[in-house]
């Protein structure tokens, strides 16, 4: 089979969404009662996000409509109030967004052409003087753990931890190097590695956050982002190594990197721990003992349908065809390549549409062969390019806080869950100071523990997950806060994005 070159696709709506800050630093906020808008809210919540729909767009501006997660839109009336509802025509709702080079935004109302503007707690649109206090600072609301492709050299940005630097020369973002979790804090951004260092003005990579790693982030729709230092430096790739750098002279838009959340790869072992590999023939086998890139696959599966789409790095999806085989040289949108999905313990059980079951031939090849899952049908899964996870939830984060001993589960920025394997499907969850989760008698956690504890992760989505914990319970997200095992079935509070 010769191998194709990677197609990058396009972010998904939810990597597009936005939480808008105002020049007071509380956040636009869609109220829960009386169609209110408000800027009082501290944190990005879900409340304080939308979804920018862009219907005509050039270099420094583009007409767009804020839309709620609940399917509102922001609506300027003609007495300057703003509130959210349906539009009444094609103009209600629609807003001039200007680009400014200090990274803000405004939005001027299309039909009155007055911008809007906060004082800190009301929202509203009355003048048509541009001030300071009509800036609002776009914050990208997708989850922190991101990648960053290049349009311009069509890669991906990697890490490299032996040098301690950053190459933008990833074909396919498979590894766990191409994976950051990109920080918000007091107005900026820090960029940090799978590796847990940041990258720094200077161009390398240093151990803790500082005004040194602060970037300030330009946003674009489409999920565009440039970061710079504020002092005229911009971040992109340089020289014949594609090195990620500062510099002043960016050409034909190279710096601006498509942000989108990190995709999830896996491994699949059968029982007798042979790795699930693609041949250069397109044959699936299971022969090899060791971990190649062969050996990965890309885990698309929507939250919606428990269907299940195996993408290899050629770009190529695992398919059933003649014969009961099953070949890597699928298309995204064949039937063939969907795979009804069956957890079992941390085991995975893959069923095609025909009806057979996924197991390995005595020959080592993958077929779709049997009428009834056994152990020959059931396959380990592991995460491959996570070595650790960034759990969020309906409330927040899951993270620390110098403030209670549990942990809470509606945090502004994550904690890291470092995973060691256990078991497949089985983790031991160890907190960042190099303690173990520990689990009280009441289902809440500590991130202290002397011991490991096993975990159990399912895969719930692309990005999605539950666990079970070592009480028998799902891990859910509690209004109050605090993180909870107590709930013998999958809630939408026990569905975690990592």
């Amino acid at each position: 089979m010769d191998e194709v070159e990677w197609i990058h696709r396009h972010p998904k709506a939810e990597d597009l969404r936005i939480g808008l800050i105002s020049w007071a630093g509380t956040y636009l906020t869609f109220e829960a009662y009386k169609n209110t808008v408000t800027a009082t809210a501290k944190s990005l919540g879900r409340r304080q996000t939308c979804e920018l729909l862009v219907s005509n767009e050039h270099e420094t501006q583009a007409v767009v409509r804020l839309k709620s997660l609940r399917g509102f839109y922001l609506l300027c009336e003609g007495d300057g109030t703003v509130c959210y509802g349906r539009p009444r025509n094609s103009h209600h709702g629609c807003f001039l967004l200007h680009f400014h080079r200090n990274s803000k935004w405004t939005l001027q109302c299309l039909i009155s052409g007055r911008y809007l503007e906060s004082n800190g707690e009301d929202v509203f649109c009355n003048s048509r003087v541009l001030s300071a206090y009509h800036m609002w600072t776009p914050r990208p609301a997708l989850h922190v753990h991101v990648i960053l492709y290049s349009p311009i050299h069509h890669c991906y940005a990697r890490t490299d931890p032996t040098v301690g630097r950053i190459w933008v020369d990833a074909a396919v973002p498979c590894l766990e190097e191409c994976g950051f979790l990109l920080h918000f804090r007091d107005g900026c951004y820090h960029l940090e590695t799978s590796t847990h260092h940041f990258l720094s003005h200077v161009d390398r990579l240093v151990s803790q956050p500082s005004s040194q790693t602060a970037f300030h982030m330009q946003v674009r729709p489409g999920g565009l982002v440039a970061l710079c230092d504020g002092e005229g430096g911009m971040l992109y790739a340089q020289g014949t190594h594609l090195l990620l750098g500062l510099g002043s002279n960016p050409v034909r838009g190279e710096e601006w990197f498509v942000l989108q959340h990190c995709p999830t790869w896996v491994t699949l072992r059968t029982k007798t721990r042979r790795f699930i590999s693609v041949t250069y023939d397109a044959e699936v086998h299971a022969t090899s003992e060791h971990l190649t890139p062969m050996s990965l696959f890309q885990f698309e599966c929507d939250s919606e349908s428990p269907t299940l789409q195996l993408r290899t790095a050629t770009g190529y999806y695992l398919a059933q065809r003649r014969h009961k085989i099953v070949m890597a040289d699928g298309h995204p949108l064949e039937t063939d390549t969907f795979f009804h999905v069956q957890w079992n313990c941390g085991r995975i059980i893959l069923q095609s549409l025909s009806g057979r079951f996924l197991g390995v031939a005595a020959n080592g090849l993958l077929m779709a062969g049997a009428t009834l899952p056994g152990p020959n049908e059931e396959f380990g899964i592991r995460l491959a390019n996570r070595s650790f996870l960034a759990l969020r939830g309906r409330y927040g984060y899951v993270g620390s806080s110098s403030e209670r001993d549990l942990i809470q589960c509606n945090m502004d920025q994550p904690d890291c869950i470092h995973l060691l394997p256990c078991r497949q499907g089985i983790y031991h969850f160890q907190a960042q100071g190099g303690s173990f989760w520990s689990i009280t008698s009441f289902g809440t956690f500590r991130p202290w523990g002397k011991f490991a504890l096993n975990f159990c992760i399912e895969l719930q989505g692309s990005n999605l997950l539950t666990v079970l914990a070592p009480n028998g319970f799902y891990m859910r997200a509690d209004r109050s806060g605090t993180l909870l095992a107590d709930s013998e079935d999958i809630t939408k509070e026990c569905i975690w994005e990592f």
